[in-house]
């Protein structure tokens, strides 16, 4: 079961031929700057660093509001790929409001959904970066942050 903003992304992709989904990966890839957090935000928690498996530095803000409502933005380095910038984008979009535990208890599955079967097989480790990460700080939130 996806939150309802994410499901909505993934069945609008889904309708999208292999051309059109890399055109629409694209266009948020270029969002990316909008999920920046700005100077004079406060969040829960936050995980900044460069992984061996990405070309940059990401940066996770996570803030959990009372109702346990999950909010992300993302800080990308300059050379982070455009599929993990398209990825962060559009995770946010399709997170931003749902449940922690809703973003905890996410199949996979769905980013397959979303870039389709060609970029899949060329760039599948890439693919799941950000969900993994995104998963990663709600699971430390939980455990450190007066979430419960």
């Amino acid at each position: 079961m996806l939150p309802e903003k994410l499901r909505e992304i993934v069945e609008l992709f889904e309708s999208f031929s292999e051309e059109e989904r890399r055109e629409s990966l694209i266009a948020y890839a270029e969002q990316s700057k909008q999920y920046e957090p700005l100077e004079e935000e406060a969040f829960d928690l936050q995980d900044i660093r460069k992984d061996e498996e990405c070309a940059d530095s990401v940066g996770l803000h996570l803030k959990v509001k009372e109702d346990r409502r999950v909010y992300f933005k993302i800080k990308l380095g300059p050379h982070v790929q455009t599929l993990t910038r398209a990825m962060a984008s559009l995770l946010c979009e399709g997170l931003n409001g749902s449940l922690l535990e809703e973003v905890l208890e996410l199949p996979q599955e769905f980013i397959k959904r979303i870039v389709g079967g060609e970029l899949y097989r060329v760039r599948s480790q890439t693919v799941y970066y950000i969900l993994t990460r995104m998963k990663g700080i709600c699971r430390v939130c939980k455990s450190r942050c007066a979430v419960g």
